[in-house]
């Protein structure tokens, strides 16, 4: 029996809330907010998405969404995938690397976007080891799964202000309970799983879902037919 997913769904918003995560920390929004909440005027630089790079692990549907914004701001995107060269040709990305090279990716990137399923090989794919390669300035931005990132070892660079911050929109845990450290940090934007959820996103699944039912029902080939072995 074939199995298939809503890859494609919600792409587009997640590809925006990306884009929000680069704005946030490129302008510093949460400084503003402060300064606002202070009625302090202050002055600051801020700076710019254009020329940074974007390292995107996981280049699938959410993935190619986040270049595609990436590359209207004017951004550098590197993809991690198993197959690199099925991005040959892809003008949304400047280079691809295969997923021995992660260290690499999370060395040369400005922004790390984690879009990868959940699976037996990615499960803590983002590790310690990983995390420790980021640039002091590089921002985290996960919209795959959260155990695809080794929590604690993000939440100890937060904390120590090893790199410059996180935008997490999924996590190893869900909901986070009272008192989970991820709250108090102050260079993180938390979004309780929902940067897909639109106005519209119930429907948007249910109608993906009725026409795939009625493809199936008339002997047409199915949308989305997740490849078992590899789990997505």
């Amino acid at each position: 029996m074939p199995l298939t997913n809503r890859s494609g769904v919600y792409s587009r918003s997640l590809g925006e809330f990306v884009a929000a995560g680069v704005l946030f920390f490129a302008k510093d929004l949460h400084r503003m907010q402060r300064n606002q909440a202070a009625g302090r005027w202050e002055q600051f630089d801020v700076e710019m998405a254009h020329g940074k790079t974007m390292g995107i692990v996981g280049y699938g549907d959410i993935g190619r969404s986040a270049a595609h914004l990436a590359r209207a701001l004017g951004m550098r995107v590197i993809a991690l995938r198993r197959r690199p060269e099925q991005s040959r040709g892809d003008p949304l990305v400047d280079e691809a690397l295969g997923t021995d090279r992660l260290l690499e990716l999370m060395a040369r990137s400005d922004y790390v976007v984690v879009a990868a399923p959940l699976t037996p090989d990615t499960l803590g794919l983002v590790s310690a080891e990983a995390i420790a390669a980021m640039k002091p300035s590089g921002v985290m931005i996960n919209v795959g799964r959260g155990a695809v990132i080794d929590e604690p070892a993000l939440i100890d660079a937060l904390r120590h202000k090893r790199i410059r911050g996180a935008a997490l929109d999924v996590f190893a845990q869900e909901p986070l309970p009272a008192g989970h450290p991820m709250y108090g940090l102050d260079n993180l934007l938390l979004s309780p799983h929902c940067a897909d959820h639109t106005q519209t996103w119930i429907d948007d699944a249910m109608h993906f879902f009725t026409a795939n039912l009625k493809r199936f029902l008339s002997g047409e080939p199915l949308l989305n037919v997740v490849e078992k072995r590899l789990g997505y």
